[in-house]
């Protein structure tokens, strides 16, 4: 039997939902946030070598949303996304889905950058430019219970 998700739409973006896992805790699926069409692509497809399901939003109602309902094991999360008041939405994210990973995508490579999103709870920063090289590795090191921040920050992992 094939595996179908249905389609809903949140604030004018698709959203999907599997019909057996919506409303339910999954350690199998991910929430990928990001505006950016193309690179969300790439991402998805390097996700979907690793979790069985990757939702995909573009704004952050529908990612909220999202996370209170689904618990996703890891949200991947675009800095730019929320628009300024990136720290407020990563707390936010965190108290509606503690046991939730989040690893955030920048395309600024400024320490405070990833020291900010380290201390406002994510498990990883990589450097958009870094995806490559750097993605998979970050989420190897999230599924291990380990924190990775893209070299290009010239920080290590506990943010110094």
């Amino acid at each position: 039997m094939l595996y179908r998700p249905s389609i809903h739409i949140f604030h004018g973006y698709p959203f999907l939902f599997g019909d057996e896992i919506m409303g339910h805790k999954s350690s199998t699926c991910a929430i990928l946030a990001d505006r950016h069409t193309a690179l969300s692509e790439g991402v998805r497809g390097l996700l979907e070598t690793t979790f069985q399901t990757v939702y995909t939003v573009a704004d952050t109602q529908s990612l909220k949303e999202g996370v209170l309902r689904l618990s996703p094991a890891l949200i991947v999360l675009d800095l730019s996304l929320e628009g300024g008041d990136f720290p407020r939405l990563l707390n936010e994210i965190r108290e509606l889905s503690p046991e939730s990973q989040v690893l955030v995508l920048s395309m600024h490579d400024q320490a405070t950058v990833a020291r900010t999103a380290l201390t406002c709870g994510a498990q990883s920063v990589v450097l958009k430019r870094c995806i490559g090289s750097d993605f998979l590795t970050a989420v190897s090191a999230i599924l291990r219970g380990e924190k990775y921040v893209s070299p290009g920050f010239g920080l290590s992992a506990t943010g110094n």
